[in-house]
């Protein structure tokens, strides 16, 4: 015989075991980096291979006439291409940013792990944009596959996905103390703020439908000229834009926050804003309103250790990137 009985608290972690964890995974890295050391002085592969000693010592920026330059030493930044990393004279926080990833690189070898050089991949693909758009429409896809990939998420926008309302509500869930609303009535509000400034003020006129409502199981399509007004101003966009709604989109599995992103904090699109309302959407409304769900279910049972905490700084880190690509000084 079984009693069914209330949820138990959600856990709360120490900062002790916080700082304990930390300090465990570094001693672990360094037994890891010290063991791939020796297996490689064993092979003969280490020392002085170019892929295992970083070559440069300092990283900074100059300005040159053509835009910001990162350089390693004396050497400047290239792209995959062998052009030269150039950044607009108007993003020097983008410039200091990418010259901060490369000082921290102890390898060579590390420089072709993009997840290690975030901001250089998404700059150079940028720049990739550009370069195609001003060779003209026959020079390649690049900006067509990605306007045709972050179309597809608009039909399953993570916002846009309402849990239904549980009823009944299991013993003790409606008294548990981690919850204070429900999911659907969150996600819902949420949705519907992020819409609203996007009706108004981007896509004036366009109606938005949830995708996943109560009780269906298949996302319902958005309407055609939805999709026919959204898709425009996606091809559209310049091209750090264009780079950056595609991070956004991919990070927040949403077409929806990704634009409310872009549009407050790019330059290019900064007449789309209302300055008076004093209202912003940073990198934590962002980021949130992408991880509603997961938000509400740890704040109700915990999260889980390398899990949650680790997905959780990911998404924040590539908002963060696409706010860096986008904004920078009036020119």
């Amino acid at each position: 015989m079984t009693v069914s009985g209330p949820p138990p608290k959600p856990p709360t972690p120490s900062a002790e075991h916080v700082d304990s964890r930390v300090a465990r995974k570094r001693k672990q890295a360094e037994l890891l980096k010290k063991g791939q050391d020796m297996r490689a002085l064993e092979s003969g592969k280490g020392g002085g291979s170019a892929k295992t000693k970083r070559f440069w010592k300092d990283v900074h920026v100059k300005h040159e006439k053509e835009g910001l330059q990162i350089y390693l030493d004396t050497r400047p930044l290239r792209r995959p291409s062998k052009a030269i990393l150039t950044i607009p004279h108007q993003k020097p926080h983008l410039a200091s940013a990418i010259a901060l990833e490369w000082d921290l690189l102890v390898s060579a070898q590390q420089a072709l792990r993009h997840h290690l050089i975030p901001l250089t991949s998404l700059v150079s693909r940028a720049l990739d944009i550009a370069d195609e758009d001003a060779a003209g429409p026959s020079s390649g896809d690049i900006r067509a596959n990605i306007v045709k990939t972050v179309m597809r998420y608009l039909d399953t926008d993570s916002l846009l996905c309402w849990a239904p309302e549980a009823s009944p509500d299991p013993p003790g869930y409606e008294t548990h103390v981690g919850r204070t609303e429900s999911l659907r009535s969150i996600q819902k509000r949420t949705a519907e703020s992020i819409i609203s400034f996007l009706t108004e003020r981007v896509w004036p006129g366009v109606v938005i439908i949830p995708v996943l409502d109560e009780g269906s199981i298949m996302p319902r399509s958005q309407p055609q000229m939805t999709k026919d007004v959204i898709q425009g101003w996606v091809s559209g966009l310049p091209a750090f834009e264009l780079a950056g709604l595609e991070r956004a989109v991919l990070a927040g599995k949403g077409l929806l926050g990704a634009a409310r992103l872009l549009v407050e904090w790019s330059t290019e699109l900064a007449h789309l804003r209302d300055e008076g309302t004093g209202e912003k959407f940073g990198v934590e409304e962002a980021a949130r309103a992408a991880t509603l769900e997961v938000v509400w279910q740890t704040g109700m049972w915990g999260e889980v250790e390398d899990t949650h905490d680790v997905e959780k700084e990911d998404v924040r880190r590539q908002l963060g990137s696409v706010i860096l690509l986008v904004s920078g000084q009036q020119a």
